[in-house]
C-alpha cells in the first residue's frame, strides 16, 4: 500500500473524524477535495478514527458516503477491530450491517474478537459470534480466542466461546491450553468451566509442566482442589517433578496437605533423585518438612 502524501484537506477530514465534527465531515466531502477514505501515513482511514472514537453518526455518515468498512491500516486493523477494541456496540452494529468484514486480521492474527475476548467484552463478544466470527480463529503464537478469555479470567465470555462451538484444548504453539493458562493465573471459575466442557486434565505446555503443576508450584489452593476432581497426574511429570514436588517447593503447605490426600506418594523422588521434603528443607520450609515427616 503506498501511501500519497496528505493534502491539507486530508488532515482536516482526519481531524474532524477524530473530534466527531459532523458538520466539517460534511462540508469536506461536499467540496470534492477529499476522498472518503484519505489515508493517513500509518494507512488509517476517517471510519477508523470515527469508528475507534465512538462518533456513530459520523460512521453513520462515512458509511452512506461509500467509505470502506473493510479498510485496514498497515497493520491490518479494521474500524471494526477499533469498535470491539473499545467496546461501541452501536459503532460495531452499523459496521457489520454495512458488510465490515468480522474477521479481518491484524499482521499479529489478532481479529476483533480477541480484542473483545481479551476486555471481556460479553456483549461485543455475542454479537461477534452472532455474525459468524471464526471461533477458533488464532493469533500468531497459536492462542485461541478461549485462550485470552481464560487467560484474563473472562468466565462469561468463555462461556459464550465454548457455548459457540470453541475448542477446548486447543494449544497455543507452545502447547499451552486455556486450563493449563486459566490454572496458571489463578482464575478457578474458569478452571471449572473448562473441566466441565471436558478440557483433559493433563495437558503439559513444552516444558513438561500440567495445570495442577502450575497451581500447585504458585500456591492457588481452590484451583488445585479443582483440579484434584478430575484426577490429574500425581506422579512424576515429564518435566522430571510432581506436584508435590512444585509444592514442597514454594512452601505451600496447604497444597502439601490436599495432595498427599488425593493420594500423592511423599517417597517420590524426582528426576535429580530428590524427595520433596529434601526439597523443602533446601528452601528452609520447615513447616512443610515436618508435615512431610509425619506423613
Amino acid at each position: 500500500m503506498s501511501m500519497k502524501k496528505e493534502t491539507p484537506s486530508d488532515v482536516r477530514l482526519h481531524l474532524a473524524a477524530v473530534n466527531g465534527d459532523l458538520k466539517v465531515i460534511r462540508r469536506l466531502l461536499d467540496s470534492g477535495k477529499v476522498h472518503v477514505d484519505c489515508r493517513d501515513k500509518e494507512g488509517t482511514t476517517p471510519l477508523i478514527l470515527s469508528a475507534a472514537n465512538g462518533h456513530l453518526e459520523c460512521v453513520q455518515e462515512l458509511l452512506e458516503q461509500g467509505a470502506d468498512p473493510a479498510a485496514r491500516r498497515l497493520t491490518g486493523t479494521t474500524a471494526l477491530f477499533f469498535a470491539a477494541q473499545a467496546g461501541y456496540m452501536d459503532v460495531a452494529q452499523i459496521l457489520i450491517s454495512h458488510h465490515a468484514p468480522v474477521d479481518t486480521p491484524s499482521v499479529d492474527g489478532g481479529t476483533p474478537l480477541f480484542v473483545a475476548c481479551q476486555y471481556g467484552n460479553h456483549e461485543m463478544v455475542q454479537l461477534l459470534v452472532r455474525h459468524q466470527a471464526k471461533v477458533n480463529a488464532c493469533m500468531k503464537d497459536g492462542a485461541s480466542p478461549l485462550f485470552i478469555a481464560a487467560q484474563n479470567g473472562h468466565l462469561r465470555v468463555a462461556q459464550l466461546l465454548v457455548g459457540g462451538g470453541g475448542k477446548v484444548d486447543q494449544r497455543r504453539l507452545d502447547g499451552a491450553t486455556p486450563l493449563w493458562i486459566a490454572a496458571q493465573m489463578n482464575h478457578s471459575a474458569v478452571v471449572r468451566l473448562l473441566l466441565k466442557c471436558g478440557a483433559a486434565v493433563d495437558t503439559v505446555r513444552r516444558d513438561g509442566a500440567t495445570p495442577l503443576f502450575k497451581a500447585s508450584h504458585k500456591g492457588h489452593v481452590d484451583v488445585v482442589q479443582d483440579l484434584l476432581k478430575y484426577n490429574p497426574s500425581l506422579g512424576l511429570l515429564p518435566n522430571g517433578e510432581s506436584a508435590l514436588h512444585a509444592a514442597a517447593m514454594f512452601g505451600h503447605l496447604s497444597i502439601v496437605k490436599l495432595l498427599l490426600h488425593a493420594g500423592a506418594n511423599p517417597g517420590l523422588r524426582n528426576a535429580d533423585g530428590v524427595t520433596p521434603a529434601q526439597l523443602a528443607a533446601s528452601s528452609r520450609h520447615n513447616h512443610v518438612v515436618e508435615y512431610l515427616k509425619l506423613h
